[in-house]
C-alpha cells in the first residue's frame, strides 16, 4: 500500500509544522513506522521512530523537539516539530518495516516508503 505524507512547507525558525502520513493497510501493532529526512548534500537520515508497543525513539538531533505519533482510526502516522533550526530543512520521508528489531535508523530495513515532503526552515 502506498504512503503519502503531507503538512511540509515553508517556516522561520523558532516555528512548527506537523507532518502526517496517510499509512493505510498497516496495522500499526504489527508494523513500525518511522520518519527520516534528506537534506542536501546528506545521508538519509532517521529522525523518530514508532514501536508496535507505541513507544517512540528519536534521533539526538530533535529529542525534546520533535513528537511522533499514530491515529490508528484515520490510518496516520504524524510529526509534530517544534523549536525548528534551518538545519532541519530537509525532504522528510515516512517509512514502514515489518521486522522490528534491529537498528530502525536504517534505511535498507524498511518495505515501503512515501515520496517525501519538503520543509524549510529560514533563519
Amino acid at each position: 500500500a502506498q504512503l503519502e505524507e503531507s503538512g511540509g512547507g515553508p517556516v522561520q525558525a523558532g516555528g512548527s509544522l506537523q507532518l502526517s502520513c496517510l499509512a493505510p493497510g498497516y496495522a500499526y501493532s504489527s508494523y513500525c513506522l518511522s520518519w527520516f529526512r534528506v537534506a542536501p548534500g546528506k545521508e538519509r537520515e532517521g529522525v523518530a521512530t514508532i514501536d508496535t508497543y507505541g513507544i517512540p525513539t528519536y534521533a539526538d538531533s530533535v529529542k525534546g523537539r520533535f513528537t511522533i505519533s499514530t491515529d490508528n482510526a484515520k490510518n496516520t502516522v504524524y510529526l509534530q516539530m517544534n523549536s525548528l533550526k534551518p538545519e532541519d530543512t530537509a525532504m522528510y520521508f515516512c517509512a514502514v518495516r515489518d521486522v522490528c528489531v534491529g537498528g530502525w535508523a536504517r534505511p535498507a530495513a524498511y518495505l515501503y516508503w512515501g515520496q517525501g515532503t519538503q520543509v524549510t526552515v529560514s533563519s
